[in-house]
């Protein structure tokens, strides 16, 4: 009788607990919302047993320990961003660019045609021409290249519901790390009638090339053949160097003429400087011939001005970055250690074609914005187009 006495006392306290905690709740409503529903959750048995509870709310101490954990992530990365050197502009615009340019590389081929398809600059029944960006192959294995999407990008031209049996085939082409004009013909047959023009010298092309250093004199011929050689050491790499005709001879007043070698092939490049500015310059190249690399081999070796962001020509016995003077470097805005970021400034400026069965076909190609900023950090001017004189 005693135990039944004491249960049902202790049956009455947990009905008179759960209602005051109810009362309390109702109370505290409009003010303390989770502190009732805390409670309720605690009075309240769960109608369906202990399987079909509800899962446990986050405690307060947890809760607390989350929010200080992400409080010190916060500062440790604030730090770090306080810790690290400023990037300065320059810089960004370099990653931005190997960002831009990795990007292309791998998009989805249509992605890559779709840009093309925008940067067209002339085309007609015979030829295309469009402006090439920076970093991406015309030809080469295992990335999405130009050639790859040239079937897509004709269909854009032509109409994507037309059924067309044209082709897009390149003509003269460019460096992967240039950038400018590029000559698509739409058949074989003018594919052909352009090779045998290009040989012929009846195609203009002009390219704008940013050097370091002046070339003296400021206009010229460089007539020197050119040949390919394996330069020894830690790395044992090829490149292509000069294989000049003449050489001094032992007096040092006159130059005595060399046989010829077999493997050499005859390379020409007219340049005219355009501008100059803290010993760089802005300068005009037309190659007369074909020749592998030929404007960057002729103005370093011949010169002694390497194009701004060839790192393969500016020293012969090893593979490294660039070396720029110090003011150079600092109207860039960068650090020796970052240069090896800087790209190639070799643009296909203009190109002139003989018209088949109408006008010449010429094209002034606009510059990438990498190019303009150079420009404009360095102070070189460039002329206007008035067929660029």
């Amino acid at each position: 009788m005693n135990c039944c006495k004491a249960v049902a006392v202790l049956g009455d306290q947990m009905v008179f607990s759960w209602v005051k905690s109810r009362t309390i709740c109702r109370r505290l409503r409009g003010t303390a919302p989770v502190l009732c529903r805390s409670q309720s959750t605690e009075a309240e048995p769960s109608p369906g047993g202990p399987d079909t509870a509800e899962k446990p709310r986050l405690r307060a101490i947890d809760l607390a320990r989350k929010i200080r954990q992400e409080k010190a992530k916060t500062q440790s990365e604030t730090r770090t961003q306080e810790t690290d050197p400023p990037v300065s502009g320059s810089q960004q615009r370099v990653t931005e660019l190997k960002r831009f340019t990795t990007q292309l590389q791998n998009v989805h081929p249509n992605v890559l045609a779709k840009h093309l398809h925008r940067t067209v600059l002339h085309r007609d029944k015979d030829v295309v021409i469009l402006n090439k960006p920076y970093g991406v192959p015309v030809r080469e294995s295992g990335v999405t290249t130009i050639t790859s999407v040239l079937p897509v990008l004709c269909k854009m031209l032509d109409g994507l519901k037309t059924k067309t049996d044209t082709e897009l085939l390149p003509c003269l082409g460019l460096e992967k790390d240039s950038s400018g004009a590029l000559l698509l013909a739409r058949s074989e047959a003018v594919l052909e009638d352009i090779l045998s023009l290009s040989r012929n010298n009846q195609v203009e092309r002009k390219y704008w090339v940013i050097t370091v250093g002046v070339p003296v004199p400021s206009e010229g011929l460089i007539d020197i053949p050119i040949i390919e050689r394996e330069v020894t050491g830690p790395t044992p790499h090829f490149k292509m160097t000069l294989s000049p005709l003449f050489r001094m001879n032992e007096a040092g007043d006159g130059v005595t003429k060399v046989r010829s070698h077999r493997q050499a092939h005859a390379a020409a490049t007219k340049y005219r400087v355009l501008d100059s500015s803290y010993g760089c310059s802005l300068v005009e190249l037309q190659p007369l011939t074909g020749v592998k690399h030929q404007m960057r081999v002729h103005m370093a070796y011949a010169l002694a001005c390497p194009i701004l962001g060839d790192h393969k020509y500016s020293h012969w016995s090893k593979l490294a970055p660039q070396k720029l003077p110090e003011r150079v470097l600092k109207k860039l805005g960068l650090e020796q250690t970052k240069s090896r970021y800087l790209p190639l400034h070799l643009h296909a400026r203009r190109l002139v074609l003989p018209g088949r069965s109408q006008s010449d076909v010429a094209v002034s190609c606009p510059m990438p914005k990498y190019f303009i900023k150079t420009l404009n950090r360095l102070q070189l001017m460039f002329p206007e187009d008035k067929n660029d004189e």
